[in-house]
């Protein structure tokens, strides 16, 4: 059978190059099991592409994560993604004899990623159009080449700090800390900021952006102390923290559980978020009230305690409007009151409760950061109380045969129990279920003897 025309090979060669790593994959294990020779040949070129990416990942390690936002929204040092795969092409060119050098096990695999590393830097400055198309803003486009020339100059030294990241995160011991604080000074030698740009490498590889905060303090003796780091070149890394709490806590201020049926979650992550960030300030630094850190960070602790606090108050409202009571007869002019069993168990109301409990329950962590536990445990008691009094009343009425609709009654108790699981009232909740798994009034009774029969 015949093989790929030129012009099919390079039109599959760009189509797989535009591939996601998964999508690959994919391909490559469909054409697996193919016959012919077209078949072979595409197996061929996903192959080689797969061995190119896996080079490029090695090569390319200290900057890589550079070349996508950062997940949590934090301003970071990115470049477009569309230029590493051009970076790579241009640089990997020109040294064809090392590459094979970087599969497998090879001792020398750094040396030649980092050889092939100051060579990308050198396109970039030779050929920087080849690399970076010229399109957008001018003036960003060349700030953002002249930083990633800095950054694959100093890739060899970023490629020696990284395994020690794990460490310096932790506890690290006095010759660790001395290990970081001469990757710094090295790093300074190649470039005036070249401290800066390294520790913003090292950035790039955190998922949770407070943890820099651990690298930063290490750096110097008086770096946990809010005068020095301040006024050093570090102190964007703790600006751009402090923003991203005041950025969460206007979209926790915008929240509105009944509007905002979505979102509860990412008020979840918001909250969590900023607790750790705010958590992770006191811990590392020391700061002045009066200062514009300790104003923000102040500001921001008290906007989302109050706002905390007030979602907390309209959980307990929004369960009442979903599970109302109504005021019901019992004996003369006595009265007393009892479920509402012709509520509705689905509706904006129950969403709105739903969402704001699911709230309640997930803040423990957040709410004792900004001084709500007390009034979120609280919280969580009369709940429990109320709703199972709200299960024990409904249950009874259902076991009395009192009830015009079995089904919705039972579907209210259902209601109940997960609002108990979303505060984490687990055990109510179990209790519940058991209950209403064998509640039945009268006429339930008369409708199983008449299925019986």
């Amino acid at each position: 059978m015949a093989g790929l025309s030129i012009a099919h090979r390079v039109a599959l060669a760009a189509l797989l190059e535009r591939c996601p790593d998964a999508t690959l994959r994919k391909v490559s294990a469909g054409v697996a099991p193919m016959a012919g020779g077209r078949a072979a040949e595409l197996r061929i070129m996903l192959a080689d592409e797969m061995r190119d990416r896996t080079r490029r990942a090695r090569v390319m390690a200290p900057v890589a994560p550079m070349f996508r936002a950062r997940a949590d929204g934090v301003a970071a040092m990115t470049f477009p993604s569309h230029v590493l795969p051009r970076l790579w092409k241009a640089a990997s060119v020109r040294e064809p004899a090392l590459l094979a050098r970087l599969d497998g096990d090879d001792p020398s695999a750094d040396a030649v990623a980092d050889r092939i590393c100051l060579s990308a830097a050198a396109m970039v400055r030779d050929q920087p159009d080849l690399v970076w198309p010229p399109e957008g803003d001018a003036a960003a486009r060349q700030a953002g080449l002249a930083d990633l020339v800095a950054c694959l100059d100093l890739a060899h030294l970023a490629r020696r700090g990284l395994p020690s990241l794990e460490t310096w995160l932790k506890r690290p011991d006095g010759d660790q800390i001395a290990e970081l604080r001469l990757l710094l000074k090295d790093c300074a030698g190649v470039h005036v900021d070249g401290a800066q740009r390294v520790l913003e490498m090292l950035f790039a590889h955190l998922d949770d952006a407070l943890l820099i905060l651990r690298i930063v303090i290490q750096t110097s003796l008086a770096a946990g102390r809010e005068g020095f780091l301040s006024e050093s070149e570090l102190a964007g890394f703790v600006d751009r923290l402090i923003a991203g709490v005041d950025a969460r806590a206007k979209r926790i201020a915008a929240f509105q559980p009944r509007v905002d049926l979505d979102r509860v979650e990412t008020v979840i992550a918001d909250l969590n978020w900023c607790a750790g960030v705010l958590g992770e300030l006191d811990v590392t630094l020391t700061l002045n009230p009066q200062s514009v850190w300790g104003k923000s960070v102040r500001d921001a602790r008290v906007a989302i305690a109050r706002q905390l606090s007030g979602l907390l108050r309209t959980a307990d409202k929004a369960v009442d409007e979903a599970l109302p009571l109504e005021r019901v007869q019992i004996a003369g002019r006595m009265t007393r009151k009892s479920p509402r069993l012709t509520a509705p168990a689905a509706g904006p109301e129950v969403d709105a409760a739903l969402n704001l409990l699911k709230l309640v329950g997930s803040s423990r962590g957040p709410a004792s950061t900004f001084g709500c536990e007390a009034d979120r445990k609280t919280l969580v008691e009369t709940l429990t109380d109320r709703l199972s009094d709200h299960a024990d009343q409904t249950l009874r009425l259902i076991n009395d045969g009192e009830t015009q609709d079995e089904e919705h009654a039972l579907a209210l108790v259902e209601l109940v129990a997960r609002f108990l699981e979303l505060i984490d009232a687990q055990e109510p909740a179990r209790t519940v279920r058991r209950r209403a798994a064998v509640a039945g009034g009268p006429l339930r009774d008369g409708e199983a003897s008449s299925d019986a029969a």
